[in-house]
């Protein structure tokens, strides 16, 4: 029997989640699949349907909707996020005191892992086998720092914050240092892409997940309704009154 107008446009748009298993995950609205449909790729048309969506946008995170797009290039745009987007990163740590709890190469490995806040499209990549760096491609950063008790300091204090100067090394918190302890120390950033390092990539993670759209089969009305609702996040499911009963909408 053939299909359905309305089961055709089920195959072609929706990834349905049945009983037994996911269907419909391949894409398969290319030209000639099927009769009375035009599927030949269009710019004019891509541009017209296409749009995104910020939905939540501030220092740390970045939530957005991609409507009109296929969800194989939904993923490609999390892979180039996570791989191949350029950032500046700490590649090369010169230790010259270092006299906290820490060893060396634990806080090296730390300090590569430092988001730096530096534009990478005004650096470029440093030529292969090059082990000395220039202004064009390099960024060198120094901390010096020593922490010391403070003389003003309460005698009934027990809080570090209080009791010593420099008792924390920023950014983030790289180390905590004790009285008399000292870090000097060179970082030379360079630029890079998350495929050649972690360390490289600009997002903490990126993930995408397709737009639910839920179905009813038949009425779910009173108590049932009520239970229904309370699977679901606020808003995705309303109850209307219809003959003193509610019932989901």
């Amino acid at each position: 029997m053939a299909a359905t107008m309305k089961n055709v446009d089920e195959i072609r748009d929706r990834v349905i989640l049945g009983e037994f298993g996911v269907k419909n995950v391949h894409t398969t609205d290319f030209p000639g699949n099927y009769p009375g449909y035009d599927d030949t790729w269009d710019m004019q048309k891509f541009q017209k349907n296409f749009r995104i969506d910020i939905v939540h946008l501030d220092e740390n995170t970045m939530e957005f909707d991609m409507v009109g797009i296929d969800a194989a290039i939904a993923n490609a745009f999390r892979r180039i996020l996570l791989a191949e987007v350029p950032t500046m990163a700490i590649e090369k740590v010169f230790i010259y005191n270092n006299t906290s709890i820490v060893q060396d190469e634990v806080l090296a490995h730390r300090l590569g892992l430092i988001p730096i806040r530096a534009d990478p499209r005004l650096f470029e990549y440093r030529n292969t086998g090059e082990d000395e760096g220039s202004e064009i491609d390099t960024i060198q950063l120094q901390l010096k720092i020593k922490c010391s008790r403070n003389p003003r300091a309460s005698k009934d204090s027990s809080d570090p914050r209080e009791l010593y100067l420099n008792h924390m090394v920023y950014s983030g918190d790289i180390k905590w240092l004790r009285p008399g302890q000292e870090l000097d120390i060179v970082m030379h950033c360079i630029k890079g892409i998350g495929k050649d390092h972690a360390k490289f990539s600009p997002v903490a993670t990126a993930s995408y997940r397709l737009l639910p759209e839920i179905t009813l089969l038949e009425p779910v009305e009173g108590a049932k309704a009520e239970r229904l609702k309370r699977c679901f996040s606020r808003g995705v499911i309303d109850l209307e009154d219809v003959k003193g009963e509610k019932e989901l909408i």
